[in-house]
């Protein structure tokens, strides 16, 4: 078997029906299997699964292990050649796990491949490539400064070499993955990806950045941005910094005193508000369906074809929900990224579903609206 990807799930259902259905797609012509590891979302995930996708080997923790511990159980099981580690929100492109593939192929000495991440606004994802999280980058971090963070010296649209991936797409050889160990469980969520991508390098392979392939990720979805968030995603920093660079007592406990500052200067968590304002149009994008019951009178139908000219200055302010049952993953990520930056929205409806997903910002949390 030459691709094993695998899933950690927690409580995003509809995230995940989408991000399946896109996966299926793009494993179309390659021996491969998909593992779905649960991390008890007590809610009708696994049902979902089991049903819509019978094909999917899953994994039932009674517990929520984290993403590390996870990830790991789904690894032990796969039998790939390689194996791809995927965030449950995202949506990868028709010819997403070909390129990959074929890319992979042709590199000596591969360590781990990452891809170019879009948000649900179709705006690119800086975390998608980045420096190592050295102490001073750590600290540069927290106090705002990015620069040294991100692998800036690579053009969002370039391939070449960089030092740290994004866990949300991580492809890489099983064996490689488990040489290093797999993922440290002692991050339960955040700074693993930063941690396997340098364990990686340690051993002496070479980490890619593929920025000619595309992935849509709604960063945010499985997180609210809240005071848990800062608290976990600074703490996992220092974690590293504590880890792999022993001695810097002092940066340690500037990090441990700037992580409890910072995470009070964010709010508690917010119920997610529904972004039904901030379009004056709003379209049906599918040249096999009809509009839906509950979009008639709210929506008007778009074919295709009438988006071919998506990067004049005719589209604004205007909400455009893709019926993935008439389109192409590759087709709607291209006309997301043409489409940005001008007050447009978007959402997705999984084939044969009563339901759109979309995400206004990388900052906050998806929207799920359903259809009676």
């Amino acid at each position: 078997m030459r691709l094993s990807v695998i899933i950690v799930s927690y409580k995003v259902p509809h995230y995940l029906q989408l991000c399946l259905e896109s996966v299926t797609r793009s494993l179309t012509g390659i021996d491969s299997e998909i593992i779905v590891v649960d991390n008890a979302s007590e809610d009708d995930t696994l049902a979902m699964v089991k049903t819509a996708f019978p094909q999917v080997k899953c994994i039932a923790n009674t517990r929520n292990v984290g993403f590390s511990k996870a990830n790991n159980q789904g690894v032990a099981l796969a039998s790939g050649e390689y194996v791809c580690i995927l965030n449950p929100d995202t949506m990868v492109s028709q010819s997403c796990f070909q390129e990959v593939l074929a890319f992979a192929e042709n590199k000596e000495n591969l360590g781990a491949v990452g891809v170019r991440l879009i948000d649900g606004t179709g705006n690119f994802l800086p975390e998608s490539k980045r420096n190592l999280t050295t102490p001073k980058v750590s600290v540069q971090k927290l106090l705002g400064n990015s620069k040294s963070y991100y692998a800036n010296n690579l053009d969002e649209a370039e391939t070449g070499k960089v030092a740290i991936l994004v866990g949300a797409f991580m492809f890489l050889k099983k064996q490689v993955y488990d040489e290093v160990g797999g993922f440290d469980e002692l991050f339960f969520m955040y700074g693993e990806d930063i941690d396997l991508s340098y364990a990686i390098t340690q051993k002496g392979y070479d980490n890619y950045y593929l920025g000619t392939t595309s992935v849509l990720h709604f960063k945010g979805e499985s997180t609210v941005k809240d005071r848990e968030y800062a608290r976990r995603f600074y703490g996992a920093m220092r974690l590293f910094a504590r880890k792999h660079f022993h001695n810097s007592k002092l940066i340690d406990l500037f990090l441990n005193f700037v992580t409890k500052s910072i995470s009070y200067t964010y709010d508690k968590a917010k119920p997610v508000k529904k972004s039904n304002a901030g379009f004056a149009k709003q379209f049906w994008v599918s040249d096999a369906s009809s509009l839906p019951e509950a979009l008639k009178g709210k929506a008007a139908v778009l074919k295709w074809s009438e988006l071919t000219d998506c990067y004049t200055v005719k589209w604004m302010s205007t909400r455009f929900i893709f019926d993935l049952q008439g389109s192409s993953t590759s087709q709607i990520i291209e006309i997301m990224q043409g489409l940005k930056n001008r007050q447009n929205t978007f959402r997705i409806r999984p084939s044969n579903c009563n339901f759109s997903c979309g995400s206004d910002s990388a900052a906050g949390r998806g929207e799920v609206e359903k259809w009676v």
